[in-house]
Protein backbone atom coordinates (compact mmCIF):
# COMPACT_ATOMS: atom_id res chain seq x y z
CA UNK A 1 0.00 0.00 0.00
CA UNK A 2 1.67 3.66 -1.11
CA UNK A 3 1.15 5.38 2.23
CA UNK A 4 1.54 9.28 0.37
CA UNK A 5 -1.85 9.38 -1.65
CA UNK A 6 -3.34 8.00 1.63
CA UNK A 7 -1.79 11.40 3.92
CA UNK A 8 -2.20 13.53 1.29
CA UNK A 9 -6.21 12.76 1.38
CA UNK A 10 -6.00 12.78 5.57
CA UNK A 11 -4.18 16.48 5.07
CA UNK A 12 -7.05 17.48 2.73
CA UNK A 13 -9.81 16.71 5.27
CA UNK A 14 -7.50 18.40 7.84
CA UNK A 15 -6.56 15.23 10.31
CA UNK A 16 -3.13 16.68 10.67
CA UNK A 17 -3.05 14.77 14.16
CA UNK A 18 -3.96 11.32 12.55
CA UNK A 19 -1.55 11.68 9.72
CA UNK A 20 1.12 12.11 12.60
CA UNK A 21 0.10 9.42 14.78
CA UNK A 22 0.04 6.78 11.70
CA UNK A 23 4.16 8.19 11.20
CA UNK A 24 4.62 7.23 14.88
CA UNK A 25 2.76 4.31 14.74
CA UNK A 26 5.49 3.52 11.51
CA UNK A 27 8.56 3.97 13.38
CA UNK A 28 7.63 1.86 16.68
CA UNK A 29 7.93 -2.06 15.82
CA UNK A 30 5.64 -3.18 18.48
CA UNK A 31 2.35 -1.34 17.34
CA UNK A 32 2.63 -4.06 14.72
CA UNK A 33 1.98 -6.70 16.90
CA UNK A 34 -1.84 -4.65 17.50
CA UNK A 35 -4.89 -5.56 15.68
CA UNK A 36 -6.36 -3.39 13.08
CA UNK A 37 -8.94 -2.02 15.55
CA UNK A 38 -6.75 -1.16 18.08
CA UNK A 39 -4.59 0.75 15.86
CA UNK A 40 -7.07 2.89 14.27
CA UNK A 41 -9.04 3.58 17.26
CA UNK A 42 -5.15 5.08 18.33
CA UNK A 43 -5.45 7.15 15.17
CA UNK A 44 -8.73 8.51 15.92
CA UNK A 45 -7.45 9.16 19.40
CA UNK A 46 -4.43 10.95 18.30
CA UNK A 47 -7.34 13.53 15.98
CA UNK A 48 -9.76 13.69 18.75
CA UNK A 49 -7.48 14.79 21.50
CA UNK A 50 -5.45 17.29 18.83
CA UNK A 51 -8.97 18.97 18.29
CA UNK A 52 -10.09 19.14 22.01
CA UNK A 53 -7.15 20.67 22.97
CA UNK A 54 -7.26 23.53 20.17
CA UNK A 55 -11.03 23.63 21.06
CA UNK A 56 -9.85 24.08 24.60
CA UNK A 57 -7.61 26.63 24.11
CA UNK A 58 -9.47 28.45 21.88
CA UNK A 59 -11.93 28.62 24.71
CA UNK A 60 -10.35 29.46 27.11
CA UNK A 61 -8.20 32.54 25.09
CA UNK A 62 -11.97 34.11 23.95
CA UNK A 63 -13.08 33.83 28.13
CA UNK A 64 -10.12 36.34 29.15
CA UNK A 65 -10.12 35.12 32.58
CA UNK A 66 -8.28 37.18 34.85
CA UNK A 67 -6.60 34.21 36.09
CA UNK A 68 -5.75 32.21 33.04
CA UNK A 69 -3.66 29.41 35.35
CA UNK A 70 -6.59 29.11 37.64
CA UNK A 71 -8.16 25.34 38.35
CA UNK A 72 -9.70 23.63 40.37
CA UNK A 73 -7.28 21.16 41.25
CA UNK A 74 -4.81 23.98 42.63
CA UNK A 75 -7.72 25.32 45.15
CA UNK A 76 -6.17 25.19 48.68
CA UNK A 77 -8.63 23.54 51.70
CA UNK A 78 -7.02 24.98 54.68
CA UNK A 79 -9.52 24.91 57.69
CA UNK A 80 -9.73 28.31 58.13
CA UNK A 81 -11.14 28.85 54.18
CA UNK A 82 -14.08 26.57 55.04
CA UNK A 83 -14.34 25.27 52.28
CA UNK A 84 -16.69 22.35 51.18
CA UNK A 85 -14.67 19.90 49.17
CA UNK A 86 -17.70 18.01 48.17
CA UNK A 87 -19.26 21.06 47.08
CA UNK A 88 -16.62 21.94 45.01
CA UNK A 89 -16.60 18.79 43.30
CA UNK A 90 -20.49 18.95 42.91
CA UNK A 91 -19.67 22.32 40.94
CA UNK A 92 -16.65 20.24 38.94
CA UNK A 93 -19.05 17.91 36.94
CA UNK A 94 -20.34 21.33 35.71
CA UNK A 95 -23.67 20.01 35.94
CA UNK A 96 -24.68 23.58 37.37
CA UNK A 97 -23.84 25.26 34.07
CA UNK A 98 -25.91 22.13 32.34
CA UNK A 99 -29.00 23.02 34.54
CA UNK A 100 -28.48 26.99 34.13
CA UNK A 101 -27.85 27.69 37.72
CA UNK A 102 -25.72 30.46 38.88
CA UNK A 103 -22.86 30.39 41.25
CA UNK A 104 -22.34 33.61 44.21
CA UNK A 105 -19.24 33.23 45.96
CA UNK A 106 -18.59 36.05 48.59
CA UNK A 107 -16.21 36.77 51.24
CA UNK A 108 -13.49 39.55 52.09
CA UNK A 109 -10.67 41.06 50.02
CA UNK A 110 -8.00 38.36 49.37
CA UNK A 111 -9.87 35.43 50.30
CA UNK A 112 -9.81 33.44 46.83
CA UNK A 113 -12.38 34.77 45.19
CA UNK A 114 -11.73 35.85 41.63
CA UNK A 115 -9.32 32.38 41.57
CA UNK A 116 -12.59 30.10 42.27
CA UNK A 117 -14.28 31.79 39.66
CA UNK A 118 -11.50 31.16 37.17
CA UNK A 119 -11.07 28.12 38.30
CA UNK A 120 -15.01 27.08 37.67
CA UNK A 121 -15.34 28.96 34.30
CA UNK A 122 -11.92 26.96 33.57
CA UNK A 123 -13.48 23.71 34.20
CA UNK A 124 -16.72 24.66 31.97
CA UNK A 125 -14.53 25.05 29.38
CA UNK A 126 -12.88 22.12 29.90
CA UNK A 127 -16.01 20.38 29.63
CA UNK A 128 -17.13 21.95 26.56
CA UNK A 129 -18.99 25.65 27.45
CA UNK A 130 -18.37 28.93 26.74
CA UNK A 131 -17.38 31.38 29.40
CA UNK A 132 -16.67 35.34 29.25
CA UNK A 133 -14.93 37.17 32.18
CA UNK A 134 -15.54 40.83 33.23
CA UNK A 135 -15.12 42.96 36.08
CA UNK A 136 -18.14 44.43 36.85
CA UNK A 137 -16.90 48.01 36.22
CA UNK A 138 -15.60 46.86 33.13
CA UNK A 139 -18.93 45.52 31.93
CA UNK A 140 -20.97 48.65 32.74
CA UNK A 141 -17.85 50.43 30.98
CA UNK A 142 -18.55 48.42 27.73
CA UNK A 143 -22.04 48.57 27.28
CA UNK A 144 -22.28 52.46 27.47
CA UNK A 145 -19.90 52.58 24.63
CA UNK A 146 -21.89 50.36 23.01
CA UNK A 147 -24.84 52.05 23.12
CA UNK A 148 -22.50 55.32 22.02
CA UNK A 149 -21.46 53.64 19.19
CA UNK A 150 -24.48 51.69 18.00
CA UNK A 151 -23.47 48.17 19.36
CA UNK A 152 -25.37 48.41 22.58
CA UNK A 153 -27.75 44.72 21.16
CA UNK A 154 -24.62 43.36 19.33
CA UNK A 155 -22.88 43.47 22.73
CA UNK A 156 -25.71 42.09 24.75
CA UNK A 157 -26.28 39.08 22.46
CA UNK A 158 -22.66 38.24 22.97
CA UNK A 159 -22.91 38.35 26.65
CA UNK A 160 -26.30 36.29 26.30
CA UNK A 161 -24.87 33.20 24.61
CA UNK A 162 -22.10 32.79 26.82
CA UNK A 163 -22.95 29.46 28.97
CA UNK A 164 -21.23 31.01 31.81
CA UNK A 165 -21.11 34.53 32.80
CA UNK A 166 -18.22 35.80 35.09
CA UNK A 167 -18.98 39.04 37.10
CA UNK A 168 -16.01 39.92 39.14
CA UNK A 169 -16.22 42.44 41.78
CA UNK A 170 -19.99 43.04 42.17
CA UNK A 171 -21.16 46.06 44.57
CA UNK A 172 -17.89 47.66 45.24
CA UNK A 173 -19.20 50.75 44.27
CA UNK A 174 -22.45 52.07 44.29
CA UNK A 175 -24.79 51.79 40.89
CA UNK A 176 -26.32 54.39 38.81
CA UNK A 177 -29.69 54.16 37.19
CA UNK A 178 -28.25 53.38 33.82
CA UNK A 179 -26.02 50.43 35.25
CA UNK A 180 -28.93 49.12 37.07
CA UNK A 181 -30.63 48.77 33.84
CA UNK A 182 -27.76 47.14 32.01
CA UNK A 183 -27.41 44.68 34.85
CA UNK A 184 -31.27 43.50 34.22
CA UNK A 185 -30.76 43.70 30.33
CA UNK A 186 -27.85 41.14 31.01
CA UNK A 187 -29.25 39.11 33.19
CA UNK A 188 -33.26 38.77 31.44
CA UNK A 189 -31.01 37.61 28.30
CA UNK A 190 -29.53 34.67 30.68
CA UNK A 191 -32.19 33.87 33.07
CA UNK A 192 -33.06 30.12 32.45
CA UNK A 193 -30.73 29.45 29.70
CA UNK A 194 -27.18 30.54 31.23
CA UNK A 195 -25.18 30.08 33.94
CA UNK A 196 -23.73 33.25 35.84
CA UNK A 197 -20.72 33.40 38.25
CA UNK A 198 -20.88 36.30 40.91
CA UNK A 199 -18.11 37.07 42.94
CA UNK A 200 -18.68 40.27 45.53
CA UNK A 201 -17.23 41.25 49.13
CA UNK A 202 -20.81 42.01 49.99
CA UNK A 203 -22.87 39.26 50.67
CA UNK A 204 -26.06 38.18 48.71
CA UNK A 205 -28.61 39.27 51.49
CA UNK A 206 -27.41 43.40 51.15
CA UNK A 207 -27.47 43.22 47.43
CA UNK A 208 -31.39 45.07 47.31
CA UNK A 209 -30.23 47.34 48.96
CA UNK A 210 -26.78 47.97 47.77
CA UNK A 211 -29.08 48.32 44.04
CA UNK A 212 -31.47 50.84 45.90
CA UNK A 213 -33.92 50.88 43.23
CA UNK A 214 -36.39 48.79 44.65
CA UNK A 215 -38.23 47.52 41.49
CA UNK A 216 -34.62 46.30 39.91
CA UNK A 217 -33.05 45.46 42.85
CA UNK A 218 -36.49 43.00 42.88
CA UNK A 219 -35.62 41.79 39.50
CA UNK A 220 -32.04 41.68 39.39
CA UNK A 221 -32.13 39.84 42.63
CA UNK A 222 -34.17 37.25 41.66
CA UNK A 223 -32.36 36.56 38.35
CA UNK A 224 -28.88 35.78 40.37
CA UNK A 225 -30.05 34.24 43.91
CA UNK A 226 -32.65 32.08 42.87
CA UNK A 227 -31.44 28.77 42.25
CA UNK A 228 -28.09 29.52 43.01
CA UNK A 229 -25.40 27.72 44.87
CA UNK A 230 -23.76 29.71 47.50
CA UNK A 231 -19.52 30.04 48.58
CA UNK A 232 -18.94 31.43 51.07
CA UNK A 233 -14.72 32.12 51.94
CA UNK A 234 -13.34 33.30 55.49
CA UNK A 235 -10.07 33.27 56.38
CA UNK A 236 -7.19 35.77 56.14
CA UNK A 237 -6.66 37.61 52.84
CA UNK A 238 -3.88 35.44 50.85
CA UNK A 239 -2.30 38.75 49.36
CA UNK A 240 -1.34 39.98 52.80
CA UNK A 241 0.37 36.33 53.63
CA UNK A 242 1.96 36.88 49.81
CA UNK A 243 3.34 40.18 51.21
CA UNK A 244 4.77 39.00 54.11
CA UNK A 245 6.66 36.22 52.34
CA UNK A 246 8.10 39.00 50.00
CA UNK A 247 9.07 40.93 52.99
CA UNK A 248 10.85 38.22 54.63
Amino acid sequence: MLKEPTIEKLKAMRLEAMVSAWNEQHGKPDVNRLSFDERFGMLVDAEWLHRENRRLVKALRDAKLKLTSACLEDIEYSSRRELDRAQIRQLASCRWVVEHQNVLITGMTGTGKTYLACALAQQACRKGHRAIYRRASRLFSELALARADGTYARLLTRFSRADVLVLDDWAMAPVTDTERRDLLEVLEDRYGTRSTIVTSQVPPDKWHKHIADPTHADAICDRLIHNAHKLVLKGPSKRKGEEAETEK
